[in-house]
């Protein structure tokens, strides 16, 4: 009798890329070494009913200047009373709602790129305790609803993100992996050769912006002031339809720019570009850092933005501009001028080797060589 491939859930959420995208890198993986993988908006945990408040309150929040800063910092990073009312108000939701999901499609591991799905599948671990749950946050900062017992795992991208899960859980089992970027950023074309293919000239200078979805980013008028300074753009609205709308209408009589709305393609517009214009997320700058470009980041998302904003400065190849259109110009100008003759930043590792290692750690072998470099152990702290 042929044996059952192991199953894997992969609990994401939905405002903006940041964490699907984490979410089919696992998910890739895994497929390729045989698993049976399913992917869930966690949001979908709480109802019909609890999703659509819960995505009025946080999109509220974002559109309040200081709100959800005020929340992030002062209530989430501290794990005061606000987190855990927060906390228990899901769990009455979400725990009951998994449980259900489980029962009708098992699975050996649950993976979580989400907070609300952490909580959830921590809160059934007693139940199936032979069930993995590990954790992926994205962010420099785990705050207090991405980190409870029940977690087998908590993979994180830095050391400040390993020490922030563990002010929570002094002996929790963190490792720390690389992001997950998708393959096709790895099998990224040459400049060259993506610049032939968008029909951008090789001699130019040329900017991807990118917008995840948030609108946050002066995207349009930015666009235009640097085609107005004789920049080539290549510019990405993701799934904001109004913002795809104006850059379209700008393509219309500034031929130096190149709209897009949702794409797949954004590998080979990373490779064309000299500069990638984007947000601090965690998905994006892992992607740019990928195919060896450098990245100039705006300074407008707030809370966890911040965090990681800072995180990608450290890093090294990365700067800083303010939310006007202004600010952008001026900064990617600099930037620019400032790399000529530079060369591109060395393309990041491949992470799916330190996945592998740090699975290993809690028995779970999903068939790939590892990399045993002390930094992806997941050993709990002493």
């Amino acid at each position: 009798m042929r044996e059952q491939a192991p199953r894997a859930l992969l609990l994401s959420g939905p405002f903006g890329l940041g964490h699907e995208m984490p979410a089919r890198g696992f998910a890739g993986v895994l497929r390729q070494s045989g698993w049976q993988v399913r992917a869930k908006d966690s949001m979908e945990l709480l109802g019909g009913a609890g999703n659509r408040a819960g995505l009025r309150v946080f999109g509220g929040l974002m559109k309040v200047p200081g709100a959800y800063d005020g929340l992030h910092f002062a209530g989430l990073r501290t794990g005061g009373g606000v987190a855990r009312l927060m906390d228990r108000a899901s769990a009455r939701r979400v725990v009951p709602a998994l449980r259900a999901d489980l029962a009708r499609e098992p699975a050996d591991l649950v993976l979580s790129v989400f907070a609300t799905g952490a909580l959830a599948a921590a809160g059934l671990k007693r139940e199936a305790p032979a069930r993995h749950t590990v954790v992926y946050c994205p962010d420099v900062a785990a705050h207090k609803l991405w980190v409870h017992e029940g977690s087998d795992l908590f993979l994180v991208s830095s050391p400040a993100a390993m020490a922030s899960v563990r002010r929570f859980r002094p002996r929790a089992a963190v490792a720390i992996v690389p992001p997950p970027v998708r393959s096709a950023f790895y099998a990224a074309p040459s400049r060259a050769a993506a610049r032939d293919a968008l029909a951008v000239p090789r001699d130019v200078q040329c900017v991807l912006l990118i917008d995840s979805g948030w609108g946050f980013a002066p995207l349009a008028a930015a666009a235009a002031g640097l085609a107005d300074a004789g920049v080539r753009v290549l510019a990405v609205a993701g799934r904001n339809a109004a913002v795809a709308r104006r850059l379209r209408d700008l393509a219309r009589s500034r031929p130096a720019i190149t709209a897009f709305g949702f794409t797949g393609e954004v590998p080979a517009l990373m490779a064309a570009s000299d500069l990638v214009v984007a947000l601090p997320g965690a998905a994006t700058c892992a992607e740019a850092r990928v195919v060896g470009r450098r990245l100039l980041l705006l300074d407008v998302m707030p809370g966890h933005g911040r965090d990681n904003l800072l995180h990608e400065l450290e890093q090294g190849n990365a700067g800083v501009c303010g939310p006007a259109a202004a600010d952008v110009v001026a900064a990617a100008l600099a930037m620019l001028d400032g790399a000529a003759g530079a060369g591109s930043p060395s393309p990041a590792p491949r992470w799916e080797p330190a996945f592998a290692a740090a699975l290993a750690c809690i028995g779970v072998n999903i068939g790939l060589s590892t990399d045993t470099r002390s930094e992806t152990t997941c050993a709990p702290s002493s």
